[in-house]
């Protein structure tokens, strides 16, 4: 596996892969890699493309109040993670690359970036389509894949990337699990044991609300339902909506291309999941 730190060796290398794969494929990552990650890089190695990831732990998406130290980091893992996924390069830009002295543009994303995480987290977006538009623009790539399990993310950077016309196309992955149901993510590893075993009844109380609103013409009372059910378990919920899967736009039933959101956090751990709800 090759790895880049800098830009004149990420273009060499991408030159390479480019001529003897034809195609390249990245997987955006801010590091701390464990199997969701580890299945997007799947995903992108079976289109047949070289597969570039990459790590950067990206500044301009955090907000005053969260910890960006905090984040966890794990260098040697996350190539060794990667070297044995058969990645092709790793990019590990710093600082000072991804955001040089005299930047002044910055990408603002409305529609699916309003409400939701875009409200609890003023700027979020901005920083996320930011740094994909650079990582798109550094490596570029024929496809990009994001999990689900971000959903609100994953339909920000498809507007961003459909609205600049962006030669790419950005590839989904179904959200990967713990065997108990809890979405994988580099966050978990702060749950306490006890919050890991209530942080799996998320999942099943999304699954039990969208059976529910499923089965009714009116989404209020099952929703309520939940949300007083994940209260009593220990979860404080930001939100718990049903929203029209491309829009982020909240909706009262059940449909196609329907997702029930959420958001809660236990303890320090502010867990998002997601499912179909039509």
């Amino acid at each position: 596996m090759l790895i880049a730190r800098t830009l004149p060796d990420l273009r060499a290398a991408c030159a390479h892969l480019r001529r003897t794969a034809g195609s390249l494929a990245l997987v955006p990552t801010m590091g701390a890699l464990h199997l969701g990650h580890r299945t997007l890089v799947r995903a992108a190695l079976a289109s047949g493309a070289a597969t570039v990831a990459s790590i950067f732990v990206n500044p301009l998406q955090f907000g005053p109040t969260e910890d960006l130290s905090r984040y966890p980091r794990d260098e040697a893992g996350d190539l060794a993670a990667l070297q044995a996924e058969g990645c092709a390069l790793a990019w590990l830009p710093d600082g000072a690359t991804m955001y040089p002295a005299g930047d002044a543009t910055t990408i603002s994303v409305d529609g699916p970036a309003d409400g939701w995480e875009g409200t609890i987290r003023p700027g979020h977006f901005r920083g996320v389509a930011t740094v994909c538009a650079k990582l798109f623009g550094q490596v570029r790539p024929d496809r990009a894949y994001f999990g689900e399990k971000d959903w609100q993310q994953l339909q920000v950077v498809r507007r961003m990337a459909t609205d600049l016309l962006l030669p790419l196309d950005i590839v989904g992955i179904e959200t990967v699990r713990e065997p108990d149901g809890l979405a994988m993510s580099s966050r978990n590893r702060f749950l306490s044991p006890t919050e890991r075993q209530t942080a799996a009844g998320l999942i099943g109380v999304l699954r039990a609300t969208a059976a529910s609103v499923a089965a009714r013409r009116d989404a209020a009372e099952p929703l309520a339902h939940a949300r007083r059910t994940l209260a009593d378990q220990g979860f404080a919920v930001d939100y718990l909506a049903l929203v029209d899967g491309p829009s982020l736009m909240e909706t009262g039933r059940s449909g196609p291309g329907v997702r029930l959101i959420a958001a809660a956090t236990l303890g320090s751990v502010r867990l998002l999941d997601n499912i179909p709800a039509g």
